[in-house]
C-alpha cells in the first residue's frame, strides 16, 4: 500500500534542515565560541550529511527527529499504512547506526541529539567533547 496524496504533501513539507531545535543548538554552540560547518558530509565518499560538523576535532552532530528516527521516548507507529512507515523508520535507524559505525572507524565522534532534547544542554555536552578532542589531537 502507498501513501495518499494528502499524506505525501504533508510529509514533503516537513523540514529536514534548519529545524527550530537545530538552529537553537547552533546558536548555543556559536555562543560557546565554537565554529563549525553546517550540513556537510564528514567523510568523502560517505553519502551522509551531518547537521553540524567540527572538522579538526572530527565531531559530527546529527539532530534526529523523534518520528523519523524512531525515538524510544516519543516515536509513534502510524496505524495507516503501518508496514510502509515501520519499514521506512527502521531503515532510517539502520542507516543511523551504519553512519555512526563508519564515522567511528574513521576516527570521528558521532553525536545524536533528539529533537526533544534541550539545545542548551546538548550544546554544552557537544562543546565539552569538541574541546576534549581538540586537546587530544594537539597534545
Amino acid at each position: 500500500m502507498t501513501t495518499t496524496a494528502a499524506v505525501s504533501r504533508r510529509m514533503s513539507r516537513q523540514r529536514s534542515r534548519n529545524t527550530e531545535v537545530e538552529v537553537l543548538l547552533r546558536k548555543e554552540l556559536h555562543r560557546a565560541g565554537l565554529r563549525y560547518r553546517v550540513h556537510r558530509r564528514p567523510l568523502p565518499g560517505l553519502r551522509r550529511e551531518a547537521d553540524v560538523v567540527f572538522g579538526p576535532a572530527r565531531v559530527a552532530v546529527f539532530v534526529d527527529g523523534c518520528y523519523w528516527h524512531g525515538c524510544p521516548e516519543h516515536a509513534t507507529w502510524p496505524k495507516t499504512n503501518a508496514d510502509f512507515w515501520r519499514t521506512k523508520i527502521t531503515r532510517n535507524q539502520e542507516r543511523d547506526r551504519d553512519t555512526d559505525t563508519k564515522l567511528a572507524e574513521a576516527g570521528w565522534a558521532s553525536v545524536r541529539v533528539w529533537e526533544h532534547e534541550d539545545p542548551i544542554t546538548a550544546a554544552h555536552a557537544i562543546a565539552m567533547l569538541v574541546r576534549e578532542r581538540r586537546r587530544s589531537f594537539h597534545a
